[in-house]
């Protein structure tokens, strides 16, 4: 946790606590070896988020691609003119 607090630049009570709030959500998972605790990050808590925005990156996408297409008809008029 020191090392972690550290690389943060967090106080370890800090650091505790925002592994705490991600081990409750699901995040991370932590284990006990010897005095230490180590913590790995979980994913797969990810998974829900990541589906939830799929469908926001198409619609993005799409309105993007016309946008593009809007201004790319906008660059051949002004050539034309």
């Amino acid at each position: 946790m020191t090392e972690l607090a550290r690389e943060l630049g967090l106080p370890q009570p800090g650091a505790s606590k925002h592994l705490r709030v991600l081990r409750e959500v699901g995040l991370v998972r932590v284990r006990q070896a010897g005095k230490q605790r180590v913590y790995g990050l979980d994913a797969s808590g990810l998974r829900a988020v990541h589906e939830w925005t799929g469908g926001f990156e198409q619609f993005w996408q799409e309105t993007f691609d016309r946008l593009d297409a809007y201004v790319q008809v906008l660059k051949q008029e002004r050539t034309e003119e």
